[in-house]
């Protein structure tokens, strides 16, 4: 009897444990918006809602933070792509750079950390530029989470990769806006490997980048080797259809397909202002009083800045913690939710 009551305890321990684990799934799950969410239903006059979204893929999990939107490579604990659209507004932002870099909170499975990238000769490479999020004090903050970072050569981040994003900046500016997917190339391994997590370290980089603004459509690709050189940007010139034949990715599937095709099958260098973007504190700020169309949010206090950061941290620490105890339950019907 006595040990019928004790099975009958451990089983009840079990199922509560069970229930917990679900509820601090759902919990951890659905605290990120979801794309319809955040990006609205598109109302904005010359904006398509989620034009920017590749097409979404079984299994891929999208995570949306301020001004931008990524699906996750646990694999390769880095981004498979970041997907954002850029306007000339925030091209103007007036936000200094915070080097803020953090894990991210909305990875489930968790993202890399500070640690994997220390020591190792490779820079945090932004996906979305920290220059891009300058419209808004959260966006720039949230441009540091090291879910948009890549391993990076130092000669390459800081050389022609900085002069594709300055450019991006220029087209924004000129078309007015842009929609842009950038990321690693993460189908043509093996990889070196680099901090515990094991972050792979990508052999090239893309960006594929959309003007859908009246009257001219048009859009172009850019590969790069990861590795530094003196090279034109527009040697690295290439059509979205390379771009997907080497990536696996179906990039702005909301076209009408005979545009699609039209678009992403070939490309113009001269249709481009590939000149790199600049503009002094002063000239961003004279554009934001001018502007009647660009709304400059107020500054978050820093107390609740700090607040968010040890809350991130815990969260971070907490699914880590999750994840490990989940795997060495070694339960089926658990491994299926994709802890």
């Amino acid at each position: 009897m006595a040990r019928s009551s004790r099975k009958h305890k451990k089983r009840n321990r079990f199922l509560l444990l069970l229930v917990l684990l679900l509820v601090a799934y759902a919990v951890l799950w659905f605290i990120t918006p979801s794309v319809d969410q955040y990006y609205g239903d598109g109302g904005q006059d010359g904006v398509i809602a989620s034009m920017e979204i590749p097409l979404i893929e079984d299994g891929d999990v999208v995570t949306v933070h301020t001004g931008y939107a990524l699906v996750y490579d646990e694999e390769h604990e880095q981004p498979k792509w970041v997907a954002y659209h850029l306007t000339r507004d925030e091209v103007y932002g007036v936000y200094e750079r915070k080097d803020n870099f953090r894990a991210d909170p909305s990875i489930f499975s968790g993202s890399a950390e500070l640690e994997d990238y220390r020591g190792s000769g490779y820079d945090r490479g932004h996906l979305i530029p920290a220059a891009d999020q300058s419209w808004s004090e959260e966006a720039m903050s949230d441009s540091f989470f090291m879910s948009n970072m890549s391993p990076q050569e130092p000669a390459f981040n800081r050389g022609i990769w900085a002069a594709l994003e300055a450019a991006i900046r220029t087209a924004a500016v000129t078309e007015g806006s842009v929609y842009v997917v950038t990321g690693p190339v993460l189908t043509d391994g093996p990889y070196k490997k680099i901090g515990e997590q094991g972050v792979s370290i990508p052999k090239y980089y893309y960006k594929a980048m959309l003007d859908y603004q009246e009257p001219d459509y048009k859009a172009i690709g850019f590969l790069l080797p990861n590795e530094g050189t003196d090279a034109d940007l527009e040697n690295f010139a290439t059509s979205i259809d390379e771009l997907e034949e080497r990536t696996g990715i179906d990039f702005f599937p909301q076209l009408p397909d005979e545009e699609e095709n039209s678009l992403e099958s070939h490309y113009r260098v001269s249709d481009w202002n590939l000149e790199e973007f600049r503009a002094s504190q002063e000239q961003r700020e004279a554009y934001a009083q001018d502007s009647t169309s660009i709304a400059v949010p107020q500054k978050e206090d820093t107390t609740v800045t700090a607040v968010k950061q040890v809350i991130d941290r815990l969260m971070v620490q907490t699914k880590r913690e999750l994840q490990s105890f989940v795997r060495s339950l070694d339960i089926p019907l658990l491994d299926s939710l994709s802890f």
